[in-house]
């Protein structure tokens, strides 16, 4: 099957409230949700999502793509109605309220219901709230796929890993980054999933993938950006390491507009009210 008939579907969780899945530790879900609902960092997560994860999914160079905004069913409305004013004109989200659940068992039930034909294959990807990817990600996942048909042939998953890519912070004084090779980041990998086979990308750690399926992997031109902040969830954790970032040049203030869609003036903007 060429992969120009394949359904690509992307998932977002945006502050969705699990059990399970985060570096943040929380005794109980009410705690959780206090944490994820606090009007400091979901002020950060709005304008990370509004700069950075969503201008590269608008402007898509294959805009054949679903995207699924997983968000808790407890999020104030005025927090969903600022979430459908953001993507406002993306015919490809939809955005879907859960209520508390563990993380894996959730997603791969999300993913599969978005499977508009379960008998054919698809490809997947994961894409967090304050990522970005290339503009051309989707076209990139379809020709990989493309270019692997025998191995797909041979196993009931592969994913795709393009490694190359930018760690970043973002301020009212603009983009500070790094350009950084990183192998299973959770931005720029994608798979391919048979038809009638209701594995999905939320089956596995990211970081694991190359345990359970070969992997494809790519490592030329920039293909991601990684943002670190205060409300990093992975950057809670013990192993955790410092990037040391530099204001971007004027030639990657160009680049990241072009590859990311990615606007200093505008991240400036964003960010300039507290």
């Amino acid at each position: 099957m060429n992969s120009q008939d394949m359904q690509v579907i992307g998932l977002c969780r945006f502050s969705y409230p699990a059990y399970g899945g985060f570096q943040v530790e929380h005794d109980t879900i009410e705690e959780r949700i206090a944490y994820l609902y606090d009007e400091t960092r979901l002020e950060e997560r709005f304008r990370l999502f509004e700069t950075i994860a969503l201008p590269c999914l608008r402007e898509q160079i294959d805009p054949n793509f679903d995207l699924i905004i997983v968000i808790g069913d407890q999020l104030p409305k005025r927090h969903v109605d600022r979430l459908h004013d953001l993507t406002a004109g993306m015919p490809q989200v939809q955005i879907q309220a859960h209520a508390p659940d563990q993380q894996r068992p959730v997603m791969k039930r999300i993913l599969n219901a978005a499977r508009r034909d379960p008998s054919k294959p698809c490809l997947q990807f994961r894409h967090d709230d304050d990522d970005a990817v290339s503009v051309d990600f989707v076209r990139q996942l379809r020709e990989a796929v493309d270019d692997t048909v025998a191995l797909r042939a041979r196993y009931r998953t592969v994913a795709y890993d393009w490694q190359n890519g930018y760690v970043v912070e973002v301020g009212a004084d603009g983009i500070h980054a790094q350009q950084v090779y990183r192998p299973l980041n959770v931005a720029s990998l994608g798979m391919h999933v048979r038809g009638n086979d209701p594995t999905t990308i939320m089956n596995f750690a990211h970081n694991k993938l190359n345990r359970f399926m070969p992997v494809v992997s790519y490592g030329n031109e920039p293909m991601w950006v990684r943002t670190h902040s205060r409300f990093n969830d992975s950057r809670q954790a013990k192993k955790a390491h410092a990037v040391p970032v530099e204001p971007i040049s004027e030639d990657q203030k160009g680049e990241f507009v072009a590859r990311f869609a990615i606007d200093e003036d505008h991240v400036k903007g964003v960010f300039a009210n507290g």
